[in-house]
């Protein structure tokens, strides 16, 4: 079947691996056996020379089973490996929200695995804050363990990785978080027609059956609000990296439902990193926030994988 879709013109594909083992994975998904299907999916559209994206669910049961993921994609080897944070709607709110702080030390393994597999996050829009404040603290050489507070589970995945030997393997140029979010450099268009500000959003904007996309993009309210960064609520809204982060939107409708609160999953105190200068000069001011187009981050395969 691989090989019929490669001849009709497919290019690439994503695949779910939401564990290292077939316990971890076949259990989360239901479905005995597909641990296997997925692998052989996986290694036969490689031969083919298809483009493979691998995304991981991050939930309670894989926390500490990342590095062994991670090891799977450096081995099968992938375009892409994106770790996507559950939005809790729907059947995903049993499964166990992660706390901030647990957030926190994700975020900051995915970083540093960057160097390893080309890697990024879906719904997890603080991985650019995170990518900003490593950056800072390299370049001042300061201790981002310290500085950040990071916890246990960070220090539990970073040693797993060294004995997986992946701290080894990182020879690549790593990859930058691009700056888009819902409604904001990206759109997602359902099988009727109806326009959201995307496929983990809900609230409708329109239809391209009666108003043009862009019109819709452009101009309605939604999207505008979306866009504006100031019309964030709580932490999110006093944060000084609003303009790159804002958050899931997402995420904040799912849980609160308001798509302008704060982020449920950030811990990040406003104004609380310690080098606020050297900061400033990577941030946009809003002038450039509100002119400069996004690029379409998020607009990969993985879009269809929904709530949970």
């Amino acid at each position: 079947r691989l090989r019929e879709l490669h001849a009709a013109g497919a290019v690439g594909l994503s695949l779910s691996l939401d564990g290292s083992t077939a316990d971890l994975h076949d259990t989360f998904r239901g479905v005995p056996g597909v641990f296997r299907w997925t692998l052989d999916a996986w290694d036969t559209a490689r031969a083919l020379g298809m483009k493979v994206q691998i995304n991981t669910t991050v939930a309670r049961h894989n926390l500490h089973d990342l590095p062994d993921i991670v090891r799977l994609v450096a081995e099968h080897g992938a375009m892409l490996w994106s770790a996507f944070f559950l939005v809790p709607t729907g059947r995903g709110r049993t499964l166990g929200a992660l706390t901030p702080a647990e957030t926190e030390d994700v975020l900051n393994f995915v970083h540093d695995v960057g160097l390893t597999v080309p890697a990024k996050t879906t719904e997890a829009h603080h991985f650019r804050r995170v990518a900003l404040q490593r950056r800072v603290l390299a370049a001042t050489g300061d201790d981002h363990v310290a500085v950040l507070g990071l916890g246990p589970l960070y220090r539990e995945l970073r040693e797993r990785a060294a004995e997986l030997g992946l701290d080894a393997a990182a020879r690549r140029t790593r990859r930058p978080p691009l700056d888009v979010n819902a409604g904001r450099g990206f759109v997602f268009i359902s099988h009727t027609g109806t326009v959201h500000p995307s496929g983990f959003l809900p609230l409708g904007a329109g239809s391209v059956r009666e108003t043009p996309l862009p019109e819709i993009y452009r101009t309605s309210e939604l999207f505008t609000g979306l866009r504006d960064a100031d019309r964030l609520g709580g932490r999110c809204g006093a944060c000084e990296f609003r303009r790159v982060c804002g958050g899931s939107r997402s995420r904040a409708y799912g849980v609160t439902g308001d798509p302008y609160a704060e982020e449920p999953w950030c811990g990040y105190v406003p104004g609380s990193f310690p080098h606020q200068a050297e900061l400033a000069a990577l941030l946009p001011d809003a002038a450039d926030s509100r002119n400069t187009p996004h690029e379409d981050g998020d607009a990969g395969p993985d879009q269809h994988r929904g709530a949970a």
